[in-house]
């Protein structure tokens, strides 16, 4: 989880797996939206950048701050619920950890999440973070209203309407901050809800056949597909009636957590970090020791999983229509060469989306994430991953390591120009732009 405290006194800023660093001239803490904008009117008058940084938990470039870091840690927490709309307005900087419990005492919930809970709700908007679930779409989806300050210190309010013809709330949907600083967002929610979790060790031909069916009898289902051994681990999440995670089950969980996130896969990874040849045996033991696991809960205490073990990532998103064809390839490849990483290829799907710079671009998808260990070269898989992927046309996750240059971002995404100038309208200086953004954007 952040930590303020280290946020503060750390001159170096880095991101999760400890890959993206930078040091700013400055780090601010605002409280108040009139704060934000005297910082956004300051920095704009002496050319200075500015990042939002959120929980640092992309593993991309867009959050790396050059001159001036900003937190929205002080700028947390629910501020209005209309159950009748079915609508929450928070602040954008709270935590996802932090809305299941805001939610539950109302009798609302979100209505998706992922398995990782400690992003802002900010930045996991910006960025489309999603979960999975075929009728599900990203967290950036599940916004009807935004409040946001631009890049010359304006605060301005927006009502999702039409995607037809909405080009700014089009635009807003996934903007990696460069429209502005969010300060509140407003959610469509759902009534509370329960979630009852299975896991199951299948055969990969045998997950193939079953996975049309499967990703439309589950609301969530979701693979991990160990490479160099033609199993995988299937984890779906069905709903139930809402009740609270067993205090046995929360024990349960706090202990593999410590005992195998932290031990005994942690003591794998590093097997396999310090002698490359066991790569693939570890990948092995890991496909065969897949737990038989069953949990029920509130929806937010089953959605996410811990993340004891750090790891780099990239991620792909392809038409729905090309999965069975493409994860075959993928699956027959790395079974010849398994490409330095043990870490088992996470699939999930998503609904399609309308905004400009949504992965999905309006279609259904498969995701297609890719993990290597912290201290292990990545360079051999994403390489890989990243050259075999153009062929599907895939678009990765922008929180998510991207190799793409500007010219190809200008091809997979139609509407990119159009959402260039929107973007000039409300930050004509670039004070929320990086050298990141300038070289997949502005090249």
């Amino acid at each position: 989880m952040f930590s303020l405290t280290h946020w503060q006194n750390n001159p170096t800023w880095e991101n999760w797996v400890g890959y993206v660093q930078a040091t700013p001239e400055q780090k601010l803490i605002p409280d108040t939206v009139a704060a934000i904008q005297d910082i956004v009117k300051t920095a704009r008058q002496h050319g200075k950048r500015i990042r939002v940084t959120g929980a640092a938990h992309s593993f991309s470039g867009c959050a790396q701050p050059e001159e001036i870091a900003l937190s929205l840690h002080h700028m947390r927490g629910l501020i209005e619920v209309n159950k009748e709309a079915q609508e929450a307005t928070l602040y954008a900087g709270t935590y996802l950890y932090e809305i299941g419990d805001a939610l539950r005492e109302h009798g609302l919930a979100l209505e998706n999440m992922g398995d990782v809970q400690a992003q802002t709700l900010a930045g996991a908007v910006s960025t489309a973070t999603h979960g999975t679930g075929i009728s599900l779409g990203s967290i950036a989806n599940q916004v009807v209203a935004w409040e946001w300050v631009d890049g010359c210190g304006k605060l301005h309010q927006h009502r999702r309407g039409d995607p037809a013809t909405d080009e700014l709330g089009n635009a807003l949907h996934a903007s990696l901050g460069m429209l502005g600083i969010f300060t509140k967002l407003t959610i469509r929610v759902v009534p509370m809800y329960g979630l009852k979790e299975q896991n199951q060790r299948l055969e990969f031909a045998d997950a193939v056949a079953q996975f049309e069916q499967g990703i439309h009898q589950h609301r969530h289902l979701e693979w991990f597909l160990f490479p160099g051994t033609h199993k995988l681990q299937q984890k779906t999440l069905s709903v139930i009636e809402p009740k609270p995670m067993s205090r046995r089950q929360k024990m349960k969980d706090s202990f593999d957590s410590r005992l195998v996130l932290n031990g005994a896969f942690y003591l794998l990874c590093e097997l396999a970090r310090k002698f490359p040849s066991y790569v693939l045996k570890v990948s092995q033991i890991s496909a065969n020791s897949i737990p038989n696991v069953q949990r029920e809960g509130y929806s937010y205490e089953v959605f996410p999983t811990p993340r004891g073990v750090k790891f780099n990532e990239t991620e792909y998103f392809i038409d729905l229509n090309d999965f069975t064809a493409c994860i075959t390839e993928v699956n027959e490849a790395l079974a010849k060469d398994i490409k330095g990483s043990h870490f088992p290829i996470e699939v999930r799907t998503h609904k399609g989306e309308s905004g400009m710079l949504s992965p999905t671009q309006g279609r259904d998808c498969a995701v297609l994430s890719f993990h290597v260990y912290q201290g292990m070269d990545c360079e051999p898989l994403f390489n890989w991953v990243n050259d075999y992927m153009k062929k599907w046309h895939a678009r990765p996750h922008w929180g998510k390591v991207n190799k793409l240059d500007a010219a190809e971002i200008r091809h997979l995404y139609p509407q990119l120009k159009r959402f260039l100038e929107i973007r000039a309208d409300y930050d004509p200086d670039k004070v929320f732009i990086n050298r990141w953004l300038e070289q997949k954007f502005m090249v």
